[in-house]
């Protein structure tokens, strides 16, 4: 369980994630709005196979009937198991990758790794990664698009907040963005994969330690 206290969202974060949720949505649905009910009760109950039976066993007819939709109401949105895969892990990762700026380097950059803990300890997107990681690894279909959705989300913002710590001159100027997320978020995956705590206290270290390696100090 993770300890840290969560204050209210500011309006800034608040439209970020909903931006970051767009975004993330890849151009794969099609027909009506993400918001209606066929489409939420379709991407909860792939939510409730995936974790139940696993990814071999999910199928598009076996979701719609528990979803009480036809199947062609899934076609419509989604061509593949993978895109419908990949529609869910966007949805469930999307409150999870924002970074509220604050004026304060290190709190930011401790903000990337609490992101991806609090999503795999405290969500759904816990089960639904555990899920899919094998099919992530070798499946183009599947691996592809979440690379260039969620994991590209999570390298933009990360940029960003590298580029803000540059300019207040926390960061040295030749602080490499891309490597900064593998080492910010990379940790919390291989502890996902391998084993070990996700908590606030592994934030903490992974931070010290990248600020060390980066500090413009």
């Amino acid at each position: 369980m993770v300890d840290i206290n969560q204050d209210a969202p500011s309006r800034n974060s608040v439209a970020t994630t909903a931006t970051t949720a767009t975004l993330l949505s890849g151009g794969a649905h099609r027909g009506r709005p993400r918001s209606d009910k066929a489409h939420r009760a379709i991407l909860d109950t792939a939510r409730e196979q995936l974790i139940k039976e696993g990814y071999s066993a999910l199928r598009l007819e076996h979701i719609a009937a528990h979803a009480g939709v036809g199947k062609a109401t899934i076609y419509r949105r989604w061509r593949s198991k993978e895109e419908l895969a990949q529609a869910l892990l966007a949805d469930l990762a999307a409150p999870h990758i924002a970074i509220e700026e604050t004026g304060d380097t290190r709190e930011e950059m401790l903000e990337a790794v609490m992101n991806p803990i609090r999503a795999i300890t405290e969500s759904d997107f816990g089960p639904v990664i555990r899920a899919l990681l094998s099919q992530i690894a070798s499946n183009p279909s599947l691996g592809d698009p979440f690379r260039a959705t969620v994991v590209q989300a999570r390298r933009n913002e990360i940029g960003r907040m590298i580029a803000r710590g540059i300019e207040r001159g926390d960061l040295c100027p030749d602080a490499d963005a891309d490597i900064a997320t593998e080492l910010l978020v990379g940790p919390v995956y291989f502890r996902l994969m391998f084993g070990g705590e996700l908590n606030r206290a592994f934030a903490e270290r992974v931070v010290d330690n990248v600020m060390r390696g980066y500090s413009a100090s």
